[in-house]
């Protein structure tokens, strides 16, 4: 069995795109409806920056959506190769949970640009600058995370946000309470912990103003049926109906993402190949959490020309 991943923030670089959309004109053509649903030059911030416009979440999500999305229609137009054909099930890491959506036909791509800026929008205004952080937990499995989470919160928000594989998770709440984590890492078994260049607090309960925006933006923009089952990154389960789709992307806002357990369920499940569309991250992951899998990834065209071969 198989199933298609798609990355999350933290994949975005100046230059992504370019070189696929100088091949394609299916890629390019993805590019313009982003650009057009979202009325700017995404492409052009993606393909020559500044970097600084790059990162900013509601220009990052999207970004990464539509490279990955690029990579799927090439794919599909180009090598012939349709997803639901090739795919059990389809799985993203945060955001990218709205690009393995929109793979799997829930939702359309002028919409999911829409959902993701609007979403990027609402958690970069959900917390003011400076109140919120979030850190990387190196050589941390979860009971670890979890106990220093709990030791450093005194009162304030500190809570796991990410659980990404058995040697990373990430920590996010208040800057105190994170940077009270950091110190302590080491009374934990810790190897190290390093503050995350984030603009803000992902996947916490301060989060809760976007998961309210999110709510309301889901409710006008429902997911309709998926041609591919997929796996929930707060639940770490399978999901195929639209209304419990809905319901844990407003979940997500404010929830783990269980990217450890999404990868040991999917493999326990018959999964023994993963394809990561759009980037290099969430594969070796999936490789960390569940071992014996087969793991590829694709995001220029001389990749995916490898990657139809193999399909």
């Amino acid at each position: 069995m198989r199933a298609f991943v798609f990355p999350g923030q933290g994949s975005q670089k100046v230059g992504m795109g370019a070189e696929l959309a100088e091949a394609s004109a299916v890629a390019r053509e993805v590019f313009q409806e982003v650009d057009d649903a979202l009325g700017q030059h995404l492409f052009k911030i993606m393909t020559q920056g500044p970097e600084d416009e790059l990162l900013l979440t509601a220009n990052a999500q999207p970004a990464i959506m539509a490279n990955a999305i690029a990579v799927l229609r090439v794919l599909e137009k180009e090598g012939g190769i349709a997803l639901a054909d090739k795919a059990d099930f389809v799985a993203g890491h945060s955001l990218g949970e709205y690009t393995a959506l929109c793979a799997a036909g829930a939702f359309s791509l002028a919409d999911t640009a829409r959902l993701l800026k609007l979403r990027g929008e609402s958690m970069q205004a959900a917390v003011p600058v400076g109140v919120g952080a979030m850190a990387a937990l190196l050589g941390a499995d979860i009971e670890k995370a979890t106990a220093l989470a709990e030791a450093a919160a005194e009162g304030q928000v500190c809570t796991v946000a990410n659980d990404n594989d058995p040697g990373q998770v990430v920590l996010s709440g208040h800057r105190e309470a994170i940077e009270r984590a950091i110190a302590m890492v080491k009374d934990f078994g810790i190897k190290r912990g390093i503050a995350l260049p984030v603009s803000a607090p992902f996947h916490c309960p301060l989060m809760q103003p976007a998961a309210d925006a999110m709510a309301e933006a889901l409710d006008a923009t429902r997911p309709g049926a998926l041609r591919v089952a997929l796996f929930a990154n707060v639940t770490a389960a399978v999901v195929t109906d639209p209304a419990e789709v809905q319901r844990l992307l407003v979940e997500q806002v404010t929830g783990r993402v269980r990217w450890r357990e999404s990868a040991i369920a999917m493999h326990a499940a018959g999964v023994e190949r993963f394809v990561e569309l759009g980037g290099k991250v969430v594969g070796p992951m999936i490789k960390r959490s569940a071992g014996d899998v087969d793991v590829t990834s694709a995001s220029t065209m001389g990749e995916i020309e490898e990657l139809i071969k193999i399909l």
